[in-house]
């Protein structure tokens, strides 16, 4: 017997259509998606359950734009570390308030982080505070200028309503 896709880690039909419409509109009640999905409010509520459990959904916080923030300027900077200072040069990173978001990577860096700031001096302050981190060897930073695809889920999400139609 084929795993279900609540056991596969996949997302089926149902589970796509109600992340695709929180995410349209992440301020729509259980009560509402029930019916605009046009299935019981406890078969909502438990597939919600299910996605966090699983650790899909991870929350409901509320997109925010940056640039009308203040923070204008976003780059990226691929740092080199110390050996073994992977978790301690990340603590120190996410005492950095413009710091977005930090991932582990392969290739010629060990960390990519992007970080914002508010004019290019800011950013030269930003990047201070980055290379000050003890185990930081180098950075290389590059400013974005332009985000043509801002982050997205919609097309996986799209994806799993198309396979779910398949035999």
């Amino acid at each position: 017997m084929a795993p279900s896709a609540a056991d596969s880690g996949a997302v089926d039909e149902l589970d796509a259509r109600l992340l695709l419409l929180l995410t349209d509109e992440p301020r729509l009640g259980v009560l509402e998606c029930s019916r605009r999905l046009g299935v019981a409010r406890g078969t909502v509520q438990a597939r919600l359950d299910r996605l966090v459990r699983r650790g899909v959904l991870r929350g409901f916080p509320p997109e925010l734009d940056l640039a009308a923030m203040g923070y204008g300027l976003t780059a990226f900077a691929v740092l080199e570390i110390a050996q073994g200072r992977r978790g301690a040069v990340a603590e120190r990173l996410a005492a950095i308030d413009e710091v977005c978001e930090v991932h582990a990577t392969t290739g010629q860096g060990d960390l990519l982080v992007r970080m914002v700031a508010r004019s290019n001096a800011d950013l030269q302050r930003v990047i201070d505070e980055v290379v000050d981190v003890e185990g930081v060897m180098r950075t290389s930073t590059s400013i974005a200028l332009s985000t043509p695809i801002p982050h997205r889920v919609r097309p996986l999400l799209e994806r799993a309503l198309d396979t779910s139609e398949e035999p």
